[in-house]
């Protein structure tokens, strides 16, 4: 007789047996006897019993559970409103599944952050405690600020990439993308790739960079990238498209503002196959060259917007196509379909003209007065004839330059490789501020102006708990747009509005919904969701 020690895979338990040997006639072979003793403590090596009185006993302590939800441990109330209609969000947009899939043991902790920073405009995480004990939230226990820092580090970028995939995929592949960067400033001298560069709000602190990728139809973002501060936008482009093949992106068509014009930048976008609308300087020489033989004639009737008070031609041209080829040498030169968007508004320009005759005074000012600004001379010299009189100098305006300057003011362009009437393209090119709006609610109302996060993980893992946030707030942000709610309503205010309806949890009942009202109801029905259940 002797002690065997079996492992159950699918447990995880290691069980202790007696087993004696007898001679078995029938089979003419050695057997063994086995008789259950416990389970083996791997802490310890100790065997706990384990002969069934234990189990039973649970058994008759067991409360039987009506069908419904999962029942509470214990008795609670809370506020559910609000964050009811984050879960019905997280099912219609696939946000839940998809983080269930790509962070399977710790979904439900980021989802009860990502409530947390949608509910409570600019709070601290830290604050997290007193929030928790007051909602029903998907975590449903408290996630302490050294809990939700070890959480951001477990993010990890393999798993972020397959959320970008799923969720890339749910978008219109018809859409254009609309794709932007902004900048994040920090007080962390720690973090590689905070630096100074460019700041969009003139924060004297260093910075990183955020790119982002919105559908411009579903007004949802779907893909992020952290880059170094120090970066100019025109720079990231071809990394940008480089990782939209890495994740096995397609038919993609971008939609990008005049800071990502480069010639080579067109190039990659041809070479790649992709569709591109993209705001091109007036100044740039082609431009002008396609634009003189109707420049005169352009301030046509027929050609006239009246719902953007402004003039509008669309110009079929040929862009100058260059690939270098690296192994053969040389390089290949064609010509691809190009499209020119040429628009005029005469409100434009007489601000500029406006704005012209209000520095030209400025300088003579500076001139004629002796006050001159070192900064100023390339301007100087641009501008004037200077020339000496009796008792000083006087600055006479090179009515050449000005007029020259002048010729198009009011004038503004957009390029595009896809067909489409300069309309159309105006209007697409303006669905692009959906990128911007949600800048503004990065910073603002996601409390991500400025970092104060230390450790590389750290900032990675909370950067896209944030991105997540953000996704519930650009859909409801639509939503309250095509239902006309923010004459009435902010998006805070509403959220407030709704989160004042309660739940009630006991052990071994359904989950209970208190009393709402038809306004809240109506809530619900105008951003597109079925109100709770209420109690029966």
């Amino acid at each position: 007789m002797g002690i065997v020690h079996q492992h159950d895979k699918r447990s995880g338990i290691t069980y202790a047996y007696h087993s004696v040997a007898h001679w078995d006639p029938q089979k003419k072979q050695a057997r063994a006897k086995r008789t259950l003793i416990g389970r083996v403590e791997p802490e310890t090596g100790k065997i706990v019993p384990t002969d069934g009185r234990r189990r039973k006993k649970l058994q008759a302590e067991a409360v039987v559970v009506k069908p419904g939800r999962v029942p509470a441990a214990e008795p609670s109330r809370r506020f559910y409103g609000a964050t009811y209609l984050l879960d019905a969000i997280g099912e219609k947009l696939g946000l839940t599944d998809d983080l269930k899939r790509c962070f399977p043991e710790t979904y439900r902790q980021i989802l009860s952050i990502v409530y947390y920073l949608v509910m409570e405009n600019e709070a601290p995480l830290y604050r997290f405690e007193k929030w928790g004990a007051l909602h029903k939230h998907p975590y449903g226990r408290d996630i302490p600020s050294q809990r939700s820092s070890e959480l951001f580090a477990s993010i990890t970028e393999s798993a972020k990439e397959d959320f970008f995939k799923r969720q890339g995929r749910r978008r219109c592949e018809k859409e254009y993308w609309a794709y932007d960067i902004t900048s994040i400033s920090s007080y962390s001298e720690h973090l590689r790739q905070v630096q100074y560069g460019h700041n969009r709000e003139n924060d004297k602190l260093p910075q990183l960079n955020l790119a982002l990728v919105f559908g411009e139809e579903s007004n949802l973002p779907f893909y992020y990238r952290k880059l170094a501060g120090n970066i100019p936008d025109v720079k990231t482009l071809k990394e940008q498209l480089a990782c939209f093949e890495g994740l096995g992106f397609s038919k993609i068509k971008l939609v990008m503002d005049r800071g990502f014009y480069s010639e080579a930048n067109v190039n990659a976008l041809y070479k790649g196959h992709y569709k591109f609308l993209l705001s091109a300087r007036t100044s740039l020489r082609f431009i002008r060259d396609v634009l003189a033989p109707i420049y005169d004639n352009f301030r046509n009737l027929d050609r006239y917007c009246d719902k953007y008070e402004l003039y509008a031609a669309t110009v079929p041209t040929e862009w100058k196509y260059t690939e270098l080829r690296p192994r053969k040498g040389g390089q290949i030169e064609e010509s691809r379909r190009l499209y020119i968007h040429y628009y005029y508004s005469l409100d434009r320009a007489v601000e500029a003209e406006k704005n012209l005759e209000r520095k030209l005074f400025s300088l003579k000012q500076e001139l004629e007065t002796g006050h001159r600004n070192p900064k100023h001379e390339k301007q100087y010299a641009k501008w004037f004839e200077v020339k000496k009189v009796r008792g000083g100098v006087k600055a006479v305006v090179k009515q050449e330059e000005v007029e020259a300057a002048k010729r198009y003011y009011g004038f503004f362009t957009l390029v595009s490789n896809e067909s489409m009437d300069a309309v159309t393209a105006l209007e697409t090119y303006r669905n692009k501020d959906v990128a911007e709006k949600a800048f503004g609610n990065l910073k603002e109302r996601l409390n991500l102006r400025r970092t104060l996060v230390s450790s590389e993980q750290g900032l990675e893992g909370k950067l896209f708990v944030t991105f997540v946030a953000l996704i519930y707030l650009s859909h409801i942000k639509k939503r309250m747009e095509l239902s006309g709610l923010f004459k009435d309503y902010t998006i805070q205010s509403l959220l407030d509005k709704l989160d004042l309806i309660e739940c009630f949890e006991s052990p071994g009942h359904r989950l209970r919904v208190g009393e709402m009202l038809e306004k809240q109801k109506q809530l619900y029905a105008l951003l597109g969701y079925t109100p709770p259940l209420p109690s029966l």
